[in-house]
């Protein structure tokens, strides 16, 4: 029964059958996509020649803000404003340089970063995540697996390229499947890779897109990078507990007892180096800084007098503190990164910190150039006028067929979700939505904010089962070491259970925690948008 089972699930079939068929239509519309530079590029180029054809049609709609509203016309008509003409030409090339060095979230992502870097080229990361997993108990080494991958992505590639083998490895020594370990911290660091206990770059990013897309409708909304702190949060629990229950009761099962044989030539072998005393020391050291930062940033904001809070009115609420969070995650990565290093040693003076930060720097070259001409779409559709116009009218679809509650949000998850099955890249993804949605979705009377989240959801989920994912391949190259013969359609086939029950799980706890409990989705977030 066992061997049959094991045929079963290591087969990889024909071009036969619709899961194949299902595998190689995402392959394909993958591939046919270009690089996500020269499809925002396209992009740019079709947004104004669309402008202008808009323009010539007399493409408009009724401005839904009340008279004198901030940027409402007086005669209350919003039109295409053509970048098919010379104005238009003069606009785009006298904004060229400064719609790429306003884009919010270049700045941020970068400054977040350099505090990440320090923290990550220290050690200091994957020393912690090594601490996590492998001083688990034998009980609890799938949870702390999946629990440690989701809050390695606050540095993306510590999860794939150090967590994912070492949990392989990590199961293979205790005589389980190290498919089962794989698939596990896979599914924590990408299935779960907008949640996580601290803020990371991934917040500001979003919301620097999110900002202008909602500003759309309302010139004053600001969204800070602490939006949705509070639901991914309690996200890191909820897929910790789906990741360990899909790897233990379904995943692990159907991949049956391991056998070595069908390993490569180069198996890794079973002896994991734990924590050296020295580690532990430096572990020890970064937690009192971290605690040391902690203590003063609370001493900014916790007293009713604290000097970062809202100096108008006192709140917390639109404080220096929040509009400068990304300073805080830089602190609190930055120094106790440079403490840990110090003790462990791979970090002795102020030239080792600037060449960690040197060396992130000079990997972030590809996302410089993304965010050059995905800033110079965003600033296009802006211009023309194109995104409100579609928001105002597709909410006023979404209101004639009568959806306007909270089951919504479950059809705008499943676009993002299926969208995200071929264009990967979670900026990238939300740049090209966020002016459609959040405007629509705003007009119906949802805080941009709680869209932001639901967004989240979507773009996390199906990261596990696209090969367009960018480290699909990696992830792949670590599986075959185990098993030789492993395919796309094999490992797709693994993690899509995860994908399943993470989707259902996370989009009913998304209803509960925002419409049943009433609760925000992070500091000061509304859950409803009132102009």
């Amino acid at each position: 029964m066992s061997k049959a089972i094991n045929s079963h699930n290591t087969h990889e079939g024909g071009n036969n059958g619709l899961f194949n068929r299902f595998l190689a239509t995402v392959e394909f519309l993958g591939n046919m996509l270009p690089h996500p530079i020269t499809l925002f590029a396209m992009f740019c180029v079709a947004i104004i020649v669309f402008s202008g054809i808009a323009d010539w049609f007399g493409l408009s709609a009724i401005d839904p803000r009340p008279e004198g509203a901030a940027g409402r016309d007086p005669d209350g008509v919003i039109e295409v404003v053509s970048l098919l003409s010379a104005e238009g030409l003069q606009r785009i090339v006298t904004g060229l340089v400064t719609n790429f060095t306003s884009f919010a979230p270049l700045g941020t992502v970068l400054v977040a970063l350099l505090g990440v870097s320090v923290a990550e080229h220290s050690g200091l990361l994957s020393a912690a995540m090594r601490g996590m997993v492998m001083g688990a108990s034998k009980r609890l080494v799938t949870f702390m697996v999946v629990f440690a991958a989701i809050l390695s992505n606050t540095a993306s590639e510590l999860g794939y390229v150090v967590l994912i083998p070492l949990a392989a490895m990590i199961f293979h020594s205790l005589g389980r499947h190290p498919l089962a370990g794989l698939a596990a911290a896979f599914a924590g660091v990408s299935g779960g890779y907008s949640a996580n206990l601290l803020l990371g770059t991934i917040d500001p990013l979003l919301a620097g897109i999110t900002t202008p897309a909602a500003q759309m409708i309302d010139p004053n909304y600001q969204v800070g990078a602490e939006a949705n702190w509070y639901f991914m949060m309690i996200s890191v629990f909820l897929i910790a507990i789906l990741g360990t229950f899909v790897t233990e009761k379904i995943v692990e099962p159907r991949l049956g007892k391991y056998n070595p044989d069908e390993a490569s030539n180069d198996l890794p072998k079973n002896d994991i180096a734990g924590l050296t005393d020295k580690e532990k020391s430096g572990l020890k050291w970064a937690g009192v800084s971290l605690l040391v930062v902690s203590l003063l940033l609370a001493w900014t904001i916790v007293p009713e007098d604290g000097i970062l809070r809202n100096p108008e009115t006192g709140l917390v609420a639109h404080s220096p503190f929040l509009k400068g969070i990304v300073v805080f995650i830089f602190v609190t990565f930055g120094i106790p990164g440079f403490v840990y290093g110090r003790v462990v040693g791979t970090m002795k003076n102020d030239k080792d910190v600037i060449d960690a930060m040197s060396k992130s720097m000079s990997s972030m070259g590809m996302y410089i150039v993304l965010v050059f001409f995905a800033a110079q779409f965003v600033a296009f559709f802006k211009w023309t006028n194109l995104g409100t116009i579609l928001a105002i009218n597709g909410a006023a679809l979404l209101q004639a067929l009568n959806l306007t509650g909270p089951e919504v949000f479950v059809l705008f998850i499943l676009m993002c979700a299926l969208v995200n099955l071929s264009l990967g890249s979670s900026s990238a993804q939300w740049a090209v939505t966020a002016p459609i949605f959040v405007p629509m979705l705003m007009l119906i009377g949802y805080a941009p904010e709680t869209i932001q989240a639901a967004y989240r959801i979507g773009d996390s989920v199906t990261n596990l089962i696209t090969p367009m994912m960018s480290y699909f391949g990696l992830i792949l190259a670590v599986a075959t070491k185990y098993k030789k013969d492993m395919g796309i359609g094999t490992l797709v086939a693994t993690m899509l259970p995860y994908s399943i029950i993470f989707f259902v799980g996370w989009v009913a706890l998304f209803y509960l925690w925002v419409f049943v409990l009433g609760f925000p989705v992070g500091p000061e977030s509304p859950i409803y948008y009132q102009p």
